[in-house]
């Protein structure tokens, strides 16, 4: 064993190959044994793993190589989020397929997993460009269409005119076209939707039961959901008995405030408002100009509000005051009724438009006393408000809204601001969409039997005109599956974000040829124990994984509510003031770390840097750290490995003092690291600890072996402080750990191992440090045994010799003792 540097190339290659022999993580299922689902979220084939990337692998890691150790029956597999743009936009950019271009960053990042050493199950990868997979999703569709969860209609698409495609708000920059920088318009077009509006309250109602969740994921998902409780209620167009506008407010109690009101410029009552041929001119243009905002833009709070005020007014049926109309970029048509009322006095937003139109705003509850901010949102006192004054806001709110329904002018509503999943895409790399168009039948959805509508393969990929499916006629013309007739196929693509959203039961049996998962595995399986990813997948991503694990449920096929029982979202990895990514420059190479430094040396420093939850800055200096430590363990192990691999495997009660509390620190590091990461997943902590066990390892052995406190048990002590670190550090390490532990004779694989346990006896204390202070200030300390009378610790603390002269010259009035902690001595001059 050489006592320099480990070879970790060669370590690491040597137990990689014997995993992959041994087939060591391959697991089935066990209903005698406890079992625990960990996974990550798994990565679209972009290419290559950077160290931005590791980190979550290496959590992921940890914590299935941890519960293999404590007994469970272990899940964790892996695969490839395989459709989306990029391998669009790589084909048309470099001229190669997305079929081989996928498939070869697949080979590529799958090495680079198993040179990491991570312990996947290989067998249960999945690929979700594989027909094989979207097959299922594809079925799913259809049952959906049957049920009224999946439908189509027309709605507004960022448009290029010059690439003739559809454009997603991120490819949009100031107004024009990410690719060729023509000016985006909007266009109306047909597409698909899933109606996960129909789960929005069973969707919020269980954020409360989901306690293994961040609380900030949880907010961002119930703000989302957007629950909200008021009055839909219509506000007449003045001098037009015809029309009036249907507006929703939750402070029905401010409406005595309301000083303009808003409809969105895509409104569809503008068209029927406005009359005159210049105003006509002007709304167009005024839409123009917001139609190149993406929605994110348009309700920044940050941004200032942009508006068109209209010829018509408007009527307050509260006070049957004329109040002045706009077209605003603020209002949205999706949301709500695509109108408001506006009431200045009370909500920021609208402060902020009237002062820079110049429009009146009424205070409708009294402020508290102090007050000096704008518009007020809290509670108090009605004023200004009619037969409302007196009352307070939640009185208002009731009366307001009685008031209004009493007299057939509104209706009580709850509405959301989640909208219905638009599932459409006018691209090549994706799910077809199951569904053909027949001139006799209408629109249908493909038999069953002819499932999987496969991607073909033979396509000319430009990046304009829109998808190539659509002038692909062997795809495009096909059979009615009712009528046997002529039919066109749809040329849309499923959002990449379906397949995300049911892949996790995938792997409980991905070979499964009957169906989309087998029933009894995911039964066994599911939920998702342990679920780990990034903070910017909060909302999309789990929004729709959790309602289409619901839907499958309604289904029938699956049992369960929630496909994730606990989350944990960790931090970016920051490298030179920015996220690590490709597209800043500042990435660090997985390959350029494990050659240089091994794949342990990585893993370790990333689990130490930072807790998982924050952003983790990237260093070398702490690469190099970790390193180091490494290779203190190894040195160590090599100079004494012929002393330790004889010694005895259980250690007797010490003889010895030292050999006492050595072992206590053996035990107290045990607790420490697994309450660090079963409970509180604060793994920085738990290496500190590791680390310092590694201290005292050393510590022990040099005063033993120079005779300061020698014993008999010295090396039955230090065999147990090394195989007690290295199954401490397995998980965090698991190449140079195996190869040590297999060095002191054991046949068996480290991670066959139980998890190391307490020995209550070792962690009792037969003496203690008591610190003691003189007038508040510390003087001394003393050693004393546990739990000794209060008179002898109070003699020893007046008679050290480093607190007699704080008290020699004093009258001592009071000394007060803290069992096995403290001696407090009061004096006077």
């Amino acid at each position: 064993m050489s006592t320099d540097r480990y070879p970790f190339r060669e370590i690491e290659a040597k137990w990689q190959s014997i995993w992959e022999e041994t087939k060591q993580f391959r697991v089935r299922e066990d209903p005698s044994r406890p079992k625990f689902y960990c996974l990550e979220m798994f990565p679209y084939p972009s290419g290559r793993i950077h160290m931005g990337h590791v980190r979550v692998y290496a959590i992921g890691d940890l914590l299935a190589r941890f519960k293999w150790m404590r007994g469970f029956n272990v899940l964790h597999p892996m695969g490839w989020d395989a459709f989306g743009l990029p391998a669009e936009n790589a084909a048309i950019e470099h001229g190669v397929h997305p079929v081989i271009w996928t498939y070869e960053n697949i080979d590529y990042m799958r090495s680079q997993l198993k040179k990491m050493g991570i312990s996947y199950d290989w067998e249960r990868e999945v690929t979700t460009c594989d027909p094989a997979y979207y097959k299922w999703e594809q079925l799913i569709f259809i049952r959906m269409l049957e049920r009224g969860l999946a439908y189509r209609r027309r709605s507004t698409v960022n448009w290029c005119p010059s690439c003739q495609t559809v454009l997603a708000n991120e490819q949009v920059e100031d107004g024009r076209c990410w690719r060729c920088d023509s000016e985006v318009t909007p266009r109306e077009i047909d597409g698909w939707f899933f109606k996960i509006t129909a789960y929005a309250e069973e969707l919020l109602a269980w954020c409360d039961r989901l306690p293994g969740w961040p609380e900030r994921v949880l907010t961002m998902q119930r703000n989302w959901i957007g629950k909200s409780e008021g009055v839909e209620f219509d506000l007449p167009v003045e001098g037009r008995e015809d029309l009036s506008i249907r507006v929703f407010t939750t402070r029905p109690d401010t409406a005595f405030g309301m000083t303009y009101a808003v409809l969105a410029p895509e409104h569809p009552l503008v068209d029927r408002i406005v009359t005159g041929a210049a105003e006509r001119d002007a709304v167009a243009r005024f839409r123009a100009e917001v139609g190149r905002q993406s929605e994110i833009e348009r309700t920044a709070a940050d941004r200032p509000k942009r508006g068109l005020r209209l010829t018509a007014k408007i009527v307050n049926p509260f006070n049957s005051v004329a109040i002045p109309l706009f077209l605003a970029d603020y209002v949205l048509m999706g949301y709500g009724t695509g109108a408001i009322m506006a009431v200045p006095g009370e909500d920021e937003r609208d402060w902020e438009f009237a002062e820079q139109y110049g429009l009146p705003i009424i205070e409708t509850v009294r402020r508290p006393d102090g007050w000096t901010g704008k518009a007020y949102t809290g509670d108090g006192v009605k004023i200004n408000s009619g037969f409302l004054d007196g009352l307070t806001v939640a009185e208002a709110k009731r009366r307001a809204t009685d008031w209004l329904v009493t007299r057939g002018l509104g209706t009580a509503k709850v509405n959301y601001r989640l909208r219905d999943w638009g599932i459409s895409r006018q691209r090549y790399w994706g799910a077809p969409i199951p569904v053909l168009y027949c001139d006799k039948c209408g629109m249908v959805p493909e038999a069953e039997q002819n499932l999987p509508v496969a991607l073909p393969r033979d396509v000319q990929l430009s990046g304009k005109g829109g998808s190539p499916l659509a002038s692909l006629a062997s795809f495009v013309n096909a059979t009615c599956p009712r009528c046997g007739g002529p039919a066109r196929r749809e040329t849309d693509t499923m959002d990449t974000f379906v397949e995300s959203s049911w892949y996790f039961l995938r792997y409980c049996s991905p070979g499964y040829g009957s169906g989309m998962f087998e029933r009894s595995a995911a039964e066994y399986w599911m939920p998702v124990d342990q679920y780990i990813g990034g903070i910017e997948h909060a909302v999309l991503h789990l929004l729709y994984a959790r309602f289409y694990t619901k839907v499958l449920r309604d289904l029938g096929l699956t049992k369960i509510d929630e496909p994730f029982m606990a989350l944990l979202s960790q931090g970016m990895v920051i490298k030179d003031g920015a996220k690590m990514s490709k597209s800043k420059g500042n990435v660090v190479s997985d390959d350029f770390v494990r050659e240089k430094f091994g794949a342990d040396t990585g893993r370790l420093f990333e689990l130490f840097a930072a807790p998982p939850e924050k952003d983790l800055e990237w260093n070398d200096q702490g690469i190099e750290g970790a390193s180091r430590f490494l290779n203190r363990i190894w040195r160590f192990v090599s100079a004494h490995l012929e002393e330790l691999s004889t010694a005895p495997r259980t250690c007797p009660t010490p003889v010895t003092d030292a050999g006492r509390a050595f072992r206590r620190v053996i035990h107290e590091t045990i607790r420490r690291v697994t309450d660090d990461i079963e409970r509180e997943f604060h793994f920085n902590t738990a290496i500190a600890a590791i680390m310092e066990l590694v201290n005292a390892l050393q510590a022990f052995e040099a005063a033993s072996a120079n005779g300061q406190g020698a014993a008999p048990d010295r090396a039955a002590l230090l065999r147990e402080a090394i195989e007690t670190t290295l199954l401490l550090l397995g998980p965090f390490c698991p190449h140079v750990t195996e190869e040590i532990w297999s060095r002191f004779g054991h046949r068996e694989s480290l991670f066959r191992q139980r998890w190391p346990t307490v020995d209550a006896a070792a962690l009792q204390k037969t003496e203690v440090t008591v610190v003691v202070q003189v007038d508040g200030k510390v003087r001394g300390r003393l050693l004393v045994d546990v739990d000794a009378a209060d008179e002898r610790v109070q003699q020893l603390a007046l008679g050290d010799d480093r607190v007699r002269p704080w008290v020699a010259q004093r009258r001592v009035e009071k000394v007060v003792v803290v069992p096995n902690r403290l001696v407090n001595i009061v004096t006077r001059a």
